[in-house]
């Protein structure tokens, strides 16, 4: 639970400063926005744990903002609590019906508050509908998207995985791993963005293993261009003589230390248009089989 993003949309300052400072004390990570269009925006960047959700906003109601992000393939899984001064049958109704996790009425108590959303949050990774580092589409929801594209037809599957992860979490440590996880997600994300579409797929397998479902002539790009920048600014979650001397001393399970290179990605792709698939498992296992592929190319 500790360091799930909150995305907290309230056009009233109190209450969102209030809220901001009393879930950071329980070691969230919250971002404020005070205008739905804001919040949509963020979203596109980073994707939140949960979202505490005002109705009553500036621009766009959060009916709306609720009703943008579920029909957006990226954003459909986040859990939302709806957070309001309407306290009408008919209102509540409405918002679960656009597929709210919960509801709340101001004024709140925010003890029950912090208790629907650690409620709500449990909820969702035990249902492995997300990832607890990046916050991703996990599990369940990376299959139902695999069984949906299997029928139809141009689409392209990248696997996507992190070489030399587990000898930097060795040499940095859990949190410093988390952290390169988090980065990747938010690079996946931005990249899928700038060359993808919106109704584009991604998801966390797992570890250090992603999933992008994309357009079958963007993948290529796609997958070159995350390589390159990932190549490029991972080398920040390096330290300073690591990186001067381009390479980690990593311990071998057998004793001793080895030189491990830096971090990169490996990317394999497939699409109906390149093989048949029978079922999903052959989906899933052609595209191992072409990262596995990538990755001893790179390494030659």
């Amino acid at each position: 639970m500790a360091n799930a993003r909150l995305l907290v949309v309230e056009d009233d300052l109190d209450i969102a400063n209030m809220l901001k400072i009393y879930f950071t004390g329980l070691q969230y990570e919250v971002d404020v926005a005070n205008r739905g269009g804001d919040a949509l925006d963020r979203t596109k960047h980073v994707l939140p744990h949960l979202i505490v959700l005002d109705i009553m906003l500036p621009d766009i109601d959060g009916y709306e903002v609720c009703r943008t992000l579920r029909t957006n393939t990226r954003t459909s899984h986040i859990p939302v609590i709806f957070l309001t001064q309407k306290d009408e049958r008919s209102d509540k109704l409405q918002g679960l019906e656009l597929g709210a996790d919960d509801y709340i009425t101001k004024p709140f108590d925010i003890e029950e508050l912090k208790l629907r959303v650690q409620g709500a949050i449990r909820r969702s990774e035990r249902e492995s509908l997300t990832d607890p580092r990046s916050g991703l589409p996990a599990g369940r929801l990376i299959e139902e998207q695999l069984r949906r594209i299997i029928r139809e037809k141009g689409w392209a599957l990248l696997d996507v995985r992190l070489n030399h992860f587990e000898p930097f979490k060795d040499v940095y440590g859990f949190v410093a791993g988390d952290d390169v996880l988090r980065f990747a997600a938010m690079l996946i994300g931005e990249v899928v963005d700038e060359l993808g579409t919106t109704s584009d797929f991604i998801g966390h397998a797992g570890g250090d293993n992603f999933i992008i479902i994309t357009k079958d002539d963007a993948a290529g790009k796609i997958r070159d261009r995350l390589k390159e920048r990932f190549a490029n600014e991972v080398l920040t979650h390096y330290n300073f003589i690591d990186r001067q001397q381009g390479f980690i001393q990593a311990p071998k399970s057998e004793g001793g230390v080895e030189k491990v290179p830096f971090m990169t990605l490996s990317a394999g792709l497939v699409s109906p248009s390149l093989q048949s698939f029978a079922d999903i498992r052959e989906i899933t296992e052609l595209a191992a089989e072409a990262r596995r592929q990538d990755a001893a190319t790179a390494s030659a």
